[in-house]
């Protein structure tokens, strides 16, 4: 499939409603137990969503398409959440996300992109050159990723508890 914004427009603004679905109102033994030391609960992934609503994103975004010729993008600091208060309820983290995700589709969608903008450039701090194309692409990806990591931390919280079935359980492998 090649990128069509519209398309990844309709995962990005399902990721909240899919996490909502899936955390909301859960014992918060799922939600905050993880797969080992420098791992992520899935409270953590919400945490870390936040951040790149806030930081990442859209921000990238407005720096491709601005008149500066500076296109340099700021380093995103992959674990800020995890010097973010802990005693936040998943709730409030997933409101929060829901909030900051629909501003920024709104806003995006407000820059009305164009073919020739998805061609515009950037540059990533580690990475060097990408486009606006390859940003938004992987703002979906990234979704996808996080909800499937979600799923698998959430899985391996029962592997000991389904016995020989995990022999057939390739998310808990």
């Amino acid at each position: 499939m090649t990128f069509d914004l519209q398309k990844s427009i309709t995962i990005l603004e399902r990721t909240p409603e899919t996490l909502t679905a899936m955390l909301q109102g859960i014992p918060k033994e799922w939600t905050h137990t993880n797969e080992g030391e420098n791992t992520w609960s899935p409270y953590d992934v919400v945490g870390h969503l936040i951040v790149g609503e806030k930081t990442d994103w859209l921000v990238r975004t407005k720096i491709i398409l601005s008149a500066s010729e500076n296109k340099r993008f700021v380093p995103f600091d992959r674990f800020a959440q995890l010097q973010e208060e802990q005693d936040t309820p998943i709730s409030e983290l997933l409101t929060e996300f829901t909030t900051l995700r629909n501003k920024n589709l709104k806003e995006l969608t407000a820059l009305q992109i164009t073919d020739q903008d998805l061609m515009r450039t950037g540059i990533h701090p580690e990475l060097g050159e990408v486009t606006l194309s390859q940003l938004l692409a992987t703002w979906t990806a990234h979704d996808l990723g996080h909800i499937a990591q979600i799923s698998r931390v959430m899985a391996k919280q029962y592997t000991n508890e389904v016995g020989p079935w995990k022999a057939y359980l390739t998310i808990i492998n």
